[in-house]
C-alpha cells in the first residue's frame, strides 16, 4: 500500500516538474517565467521527497528530506522575489496583458518628492 503512494506522489512530483519545464519554455515574460518555475517546480520537489520519505524509513531519510524541504519553502520565494527586482531594475521587457505596474509608479512618487 505505501508503495502505491509512493507512486502516486513520484507521479504528482513528476507531472508538476513537467508542468514547470513547459512554463519556462511557453510563457512570454520573465516574470511570468519565474512563477512557473517558483510554485511548480517546488511542489514537485516536495512531492517527490514525501515520496522517498514513505519508501525509505530510516530516520536519516526523514530528517534529511524535512531539510531539504525546509530550505526549499525558506529560500524559493526570497528568489523569486530577488530575480524579479532583478529583472524590474534592468527594465526587462513585460509580455503581454500587464494592466499596471506598483513597483514603478512608487519609484516615480519618490522621486517626485
Amino acid at each position: 500500500m505505501i508503495d502505491w503512494i509512493a507512486a502516486f506522489f513520484l507521479m504528482s512530483g513528476s507531472l508538476f516538474m513537467l508542468v514547470a519545464a513547459i512554463g519556462v519554455v511557453k510563457l512570454s515574460d520573465v516574470y511570468m517565467r519565474m512563477h512557473a518555475i517558483t510554485k511548480a517546480a517546488s511542489l514537485g520537489a516536495i512531492l517527490m521527497l514525501v515520496a522517498v520519505s514513505l519508501i525509505y524509513t530510516q530516520w536519516i531519510v526523514w530528517v534529511e528530506a524535512l531539510m531539504v524541504v525546509i530550505f526549499v519553502i525558506l529560500t524559493a520565494p526570497i528568489a523569486s522575489h530577488m530575480i524579479a527586482k532583478a529583472a524590474h531594475k534592468t527594465k526587462m521587457p513585460k509580455g503581454p496583458g500587464y494592466i499596471m505596474d506598483e513597483l514603478e509608479d512608487a519609484e516615480m512618487e519618490s522621486k517626485v518628492d
